[in-house]
């Protein structure tokens, strides 16, 4: 953004002449984005936050990884799966749960045990 070596300390001041106020937030332990398909989750992230023309904003610095969210799953789903392999409700909605709801993969993989 700036040419050449500049002296923190002058960079911020030209930010401050600027509007722009910047402030890491210390103790930062975990950032987690929730969204409906699962959670981005940043451990031991660093965060910083600018405020310009009264707008705050956050940059998330670290290593994040991607979290799938469990799918929901029907009783009627699990009542099915159950049915047709003949196990118990638990097992077959533990398995709706590993074919991320998928019934036919759900009981060809029951039936195959």
């Amino acid at each position: 953004m700036f040419p050449g070596k500049i002296n923190p300390r002058k960079m911020k001041q030209m930010m401050k002449q600027m509007g722009m106020e910047m402030e890491e937030i210390e103790g930062v332990e975990k950032v987690v984005i929730y969204t409906p398909a699962g959670n981005y989750v940043f451990d031991e992230a660093q965060v910083v936050a600018t405020t310009m023309q009264g707008v705050t904003t956050y940059q998330i610095t670290g290593e994040g990884r991607f979290e799938e969210a469990a799918p929901e799953i029907p009783e009627e789903d699990v009542t099915l799966v159950s049915s047709q392999t003949g196990v118990s409700g638990e097992v077959a909605r533990n398995m709706l749960i590993e074919t991320r709801g998928d019934i036919a993969e759900a009981i060809l993989k029951l039936a195959g045990q």
